[in-house]
């Protein structure tokens, strides 16, 4: 059975992706503003740029994830290497969710 901390870290990580790409290109875009430069373009910029770190920091750094994938396939847990895809599969939907959002907000494909 699926543990319930299975969950609610699924859960988790799809808000850390998400308010990492929102939450990093709207703050980043003040300093574009206080330096003269286009905020929406640098909510854009920012956005695109996010997206990785977003997701390594929604399933607790890249280390934490390698050591998992090691573990289940040298150690034969193979419910630990579905785990962690699911993890990184949720934090990929935050990422893509805040894109869209963002990409309505600034009326610009941020794809």
């Amino acid at each position: 059975m699926i543990e319930e901390r299975f969950f609610a870290g699924f859960i988790h990580c799809y808000f850390i992706a998400f308010g990492v790409v929102i939450g990093g290109a709207i703050i980043g875009s003040i300093g574009s503003f206080a330096t003269g430069n286009p905020p929406i373009s640098a909510i854009h910029r920012i956005a695109k740029s996010l997206r990785i770190w977003a997701i390594a920091a929604a399933i607790g750094g890249t280390f934490d994830a390698i050591a998992t994938f090691e573990r289940g396939i040298f150690e034969g847990s193979t419910f630990d290497i579905v785990k962690q895809a699911l993890y990184i599969f949720s934090a990929m939907a935050g990422v893509k969710t805040a894109m869209i959002i963002l990409s309505y907000f600034i009326q610009e494909d941020l794809s």
